[in-house]
């Protein structure tokens, strides 16, 4: 009889647990409120510096919306990798302003308050332009926010060019290609004033926390 370690066992259990939750990710359907192609949903919100941010004062700037919770696997994926901190130091390059957003409820994985969310993405290096706390969930729930990450690309016209996962690997092997990085190519795309392709896709990764 095969043995395995309790190491090995934890990982078949930590991957397993993954899939699970890409699964369900991957069998939710959009909100039909929420069209590519169409205005963006408008919002108000306070940022954890206590900022006010709206839609409308962003108007005339590329916007990207990232849907994030430091403990989902997924999330620790892309951060621990740097590839978020990357394709936000980039969108800051091009005066694109990148807004970090987190919905998780209070008692669920992924609350945090202001100053612990500020403090998180300085020990990572995260530069966002922005971070929403959204722990009542009506920001996420007005997007149709459904994993974590799950990003949107709004130009600079208030119109939503591109809604989805952060790329096309939500369970990378070794040996695989290297990832089709939806966002970097949706940003592309809109500056060169050009409809992305594709401009939408499955999001992946764990579901939004929110409040029931």
């Amino acid at each position: 009889m095969k043995m395995f370690s309790r190491r090995s066992m934890g990982q078949a259990m930590g991957l397993a647990a993954a899939a699970a939750l890409t699964t369900s990710a991957f069998t939710l359907e959009a909100h039909a409120d929420v069209v590519t192609g169409e205005a963006a949903p408008a919002f108000t919100v306070e940022t954890a510096s206590g900022e006010t941010l709206s839609l409308e004062s962003l108007s005339g700037q590329t916007v990207v919306l990232e849907w994030t919770n430091h403990g989902c696997p997924y999330v620790q994926r892309h951060y621990g990798s740097e590839h978020i901190q990357d394709l936000q130091a980039a969108a800051a390059d091009d005066d694109v302003v990148w807004v970090q957003v987190i919905s998780s409820a209070p008692g669920e994985q992924g609350h945090v308050g202001a100053d612990e969310a500020l403090a998180l993405n300085q020990e990572r290096g995260a530069t966002p332009a922005h971070v929403v706390l959204d722990p009542s969930g009506e920001m996420g729930r007005l997007y149709d926010a459904r994993t974590t990450p799950h990003m949107y690309v709004i130009d600079a016209d208030g119109v939503l060019q591109y809604q989805g996962g952060i790329d096309d690997q939500p369970r990378p092997r070794p040996g695989d290609p290297e990832p089709t990085d939806y966002v970097t190519m949706a940003l592309a795309a809109v500056s060169a004033g050009e409809t992305p392709d594709p401009a939408q896709t499955q999001p992946y990764g764990c579901n939004v926390k929110y409040a029931y």
